[in-house]
C-alpha cells in the first residue's frame, strides 16, 4: 500500500470538491482547479476528507496511487492557499520591472529580456526580488524554473537568478586552483 495514497486528504471551510465523470473539480477562495482522475484510481469524498483508493494491484494502478493523491492534494492547497516561489538577481546592475503581464529583466546580456508572465500566475517584483505565485503548483514552479533559465547562477561568482534559499557552491578560479606561481 502506498504511504502517501493511503492518507486522507482533509478539505479545508471554504473548499468544494466535484467529482463527476472522471474529473474532479476543487473551487475555493483562489479559484478553481479541474484535473482528470486517473482510471486505475477511484476518488470517493466522506466526510469532509478525499480519500483516495487503487482499482487493483498492478503495477500502474501502484504507481498512480500516491501521484493521484498528491495533485488533489497540491489542488486543495492551491484553491485554498496558493502557492508561491521566490527567485532572486545577484549580480551588479541586473534588475527587473513588470510591465502589464511582461516581467522584463537585464541580467547582463547586450539586451533587456522579456518574459510574458501566462495566465493563472502572478509575479510580483520588490527591487532585486521576484515572487511568482499562483494556484496551480506545476505551473507556478515551472514559471519559475523559466525564469531561472534566463540567466542560471555561475559557479565562479554566484551571478544570475537563483531561488531564495538556493547554495551555489563556488568553485576556485585559475589563480587559485594552479597555486598562483607564475
Amino acid at each position: 500500500m502506498s504511504r502517501i495514497g493511503k492518507q486522507p486528504i482533509d478539505i479545508p471551510t471554504g473548499v468544494s470538491v466535484d467529482i463527476k465523470d472522471g474529473v474532479a473539480t476543487v473551487r475555493g477562495a483562489n479559484g478553481e482547479l479541474k484535473n482528470t482522475i486517473n482510471p486505475n484510481t477511484t476518488v470517493k469524498l466522506e466526510d469532509n476528507q478525499l480519500i483516495v483508493t487503487r482499482n487493483d494491484d498492478s503495477k500502474p494502478a501502484r504507481s498512480a496511487h500516491g501521484l493521484q493523491r498528491s495533485l488533489l492534494a497540491n489542488m486543495v492547497q492551491g484553491v485554498s492557499e496558493g502557492f508561491k516561489k521566490v527567485l532572486e538577481l545577484h549580480g551588479v546592475g541586473f534588475r527587473a520591472q513588470m510591465q502589464g503581464a511582461t516581467l522584463k529583466l537585464s541580467v547582463g546580456y547586450s539586451h533587456d529580456v522579456e518574459f510574458e508572465i501566462p495566465e493563472g500566475t502572478k509575479a510580483e517584483v520588490d527591487g532585486t526580488t521576484i515572487t511568482i505565485s499562483g494556484t496551480d503548483k506545476q505551473l507556478v514552479g515551472q514559471v519559475a524554473a523559466r525564469i531561472r533559465e534566463v540567466r542560471k547562477p555561475e559557479p565562479y561568482k554566484g551571478k544570475g537568478i537563483r531561488y531564495q534559499d538556493e547554495y551555489i557552491i563556488r568553485k576556485a578560479g585559475k589563480a587559485a586552483a594552479t597555486g598562483g606561481s607564475a
